[in-house]
């Protein structure tokens, strides 16, 4: 799809329309279930953002929340300044795409693309200018006969694409809409989405259990898990500063070692677990109670044994136990005592690799070690 411009035509609105989100104290429960648990989050106008998590962590029910589907028990959502907690969809000025895209068979793209319009008694010549437009916006004007079954997955979702934002809406939700594609059309749809959503400055709401979708096409993401908000973040903050285990974990590879910390003030230390080495604590670092050593595989090298560490790394003697060709990357695992750790090293031709059983010295650098709990 080659998004064309629209240069904020008043055919398919301005971005200026865009609204701005808030969801405050909201409780939510399905009979004795307690889905969404005081639930408080603020989206910014012309916003790319994400609900991230697991399957049944809420992230769907918080998005048909916003979009009227579902009522909370307690607490509000506000689209601009305007609460809208009681009023029923078709009165909330949003936009909704959904995973199975329910487009009319019977109907031809254009129809399709037109209904929202024509139930809304939008004058004839109107309604054809905003399809024709939000039809060339998507790349779907030579289709517009068509219909939805002589169309690839990928051109469906144009078409339920292009049906929600002909209707001029302040907000778009998009729930999992690239999950009935195949692997590759969803690298090329998200950064059509992206482009579309950059085009019309649409407030944009994407629900996903796929981190790397949200990674790449959001400005800010909140991850959740059992119904509650566990951090809002950029994605890189995210990734690199992780609030707790579960945001660490859930965002890529990452490395979870049990151990304590031991001493005090500028001596502290944490002693891994089952004789795997002792990390120095820098002064002022803050760790909780109870907290591992947490760090990417990619925050740690693998050094000559015998060596020195370089200054602000921590050397820990290992084994290597398994080793994985990933292509830009090798990935080794490494016993550490009686602990387990990943390493990344990049690839580069023709250097030498290391072999299972040899002995390997792990130099981790201390501002990347993270002290995390829950």
């Amino acid at each position: 799809m080659n998004i064309q411009s629209t240069h904020q035509s008043p055919v398919l609105g301005a971005g200026s329309r865009a609204a701005g989100i808030r969801v405050e104290n909201v409780n939510l429960s399905y009979g004795t279930t307690h889905v969404l648990k005081d639930v408080n989050l603020t989206i910014r106008p012309g916003e790319f953002f994400a609900f991230l998590g697991p399957s049944g962590c809420g992230k769907t029910t918080l998005l048909r929340l916003i979009a009227g589907f579902n009522v909370a028990q307690t607490g509000q959502v506000l689209i601009g300044d305007t609460d809208v907690s009681t009023l029923p969809p078709w009165k909330r000025d949003v936009g909704m795409v959904f995973q199975s895209y329910a487009l009319w068979p019977h109907m031809s793209v254009r129809r399709n693309v037109a209904f929202g319009l024509e139930e809304r008694k939008v004058p004839k010549a109107e309604i054809e200018a905003r399809v024709d437009a939000a039809l060339e916006l998507v790349g779907l004007k030579h289709l517009a006969d068509r219909k939805p079954s002589q169309l690839s997955g990928g051109q469906q979702q144009r078409v339920a694409l292009a049906r929600t934002v002909v209707i001029r809406p302040r907000v778009l939700l998009l729930d999992e809409p690239l999950s009935n594609l195949d692997a590759k059309l969803r690298v090329q749809m998200r950064r059509e989405l992206l482009e579309l959503q950059r085009e019309l400055q649409l407030t944009t709401i994407f629900v996903t259990h796929d981190q790397e979708e949200a990674n790449t096409i959001c400005d800010r993401i909140a991850v959740m898990s059992d119904g509650v908000i566990q951090q809002v973040g950029a994605p890189m903050e995210l990734y690199d500063r992780p609030a707790n285990l579960f945001v660490a974990n859930f965002l890529g590879t990452v490395n979870i070692v049990e151990g304590e910390v031991h001493g005090s003030g500028a001596s502290r230390a944490f002693v891994i677990a089952g004789g795997g080495g002792t990390v120095p604590i820098p002064a002022g670092r803050d760790v909780p109670s109870g907290a591992r050593l947490v760090f990417r595989p990619q925050n740690a090298v693998i050094a000559e044994p015998g060596s020195h560490a370089a200054p602000g790394r921590t050397r820990l003697d290992g084994r290597i136990v398994y080793r994985e060709f990933l292509g830009g990357t090798i990935r080794y695992g490494v016993t550490l005592g009686t602990t387990e750790v990943t390493i990344d090293m990049a690839h580069q031709a023709g250097e030498p690799v290391l072999e299972t059983g040899s002995a390997a010295a792990i130099d981790l650098s201390a501002d990347k070690a993270l002290y995390l709990a829950h």
